[in-house]
């Protein structure tokens, strides 16, 4: 009898635990973007069309990113610009840490944080001390001050290539580190 029932207890548990995960998953899935151009009538509900957009970040005096883009459409009710041409500069403590440049992008206004991707070639994520990561997709946390991804990376650089899936570059102490499947490989330095 008290088999039966710690069965269903845990059966239950499981049920309640799997609908959580899809509903993460499901959440999740709509934050980020499928990488793919801006349908047509996307386009014409947008609010506002912008060329040669620019939003910068301060803290205080000093810059901690900014964003320019050939073209932005911007979307009030979801508080969304939707960028062509993306190049974004993130700034550390000792000037600029690194660029990352986007065929398209996806700024949230509310939260300042932004996802960046190409449809074919890689992003490239250059950095201040040599290296250039590539990868398809990244986001920006403004509130953890994080660019990460889950796609496949390739980091070269001062005689090393990295490859793995996903990383995770903390901007407030200019470290990154790959995630999963992590390869590393000495290369001659040109």
């Amino acid at each position: 009898m008290w088999k039966q029932a710690s069965r269903n207890i845990l059966l239950a548990i499981s049920g309640v635990l799997s609908l959580f995960l899809v509903y993460v998953l499901a959440r999740n899935a709509e934050s980020v973007p499928s990488g793919g151009k801006l349908s047509p009538e996307t386009v014409e509900r947008a609010d506002a069309k912008i060329s040669e957009f620019v939003f910068t970040q301060s803290n205080k005096d000093q810059i901690e990113w900014k964003i320019t883009a050939k073209q932005a459409r911007l979307f009030e009710g979801e508080q969304q610009a939707h960028l062509n041409d993306v190049t974004v500069t993130l700034y550390g403590g000792e000037g600029k840490a690194f660029n990352v440049t986007g065929e398209e992008g996806i700024f949230d206004m509310a939260t300042k944080s932004f996802s960046l991707f190409n449809k074919e070639a890689p992003l490239m994520v250059e950095t201040r001390d040599g290296y250039t990561i590539y990868t398809n997709h990244v986001t920006w946390t403004n509130e953890s001050k994080e660019v990460a991804t889950r796609d496949p990376v390739r980091i070269v650089g001062r005689g090393v290539e990295v490859t793995g899936r996903g990383f995770l570059v903390r901007l407030t102490s200019e470290e990154f580190e790959v995630l999963e499947d992590v390869r590393v490989a000495l290369i001659p330095v040109s």
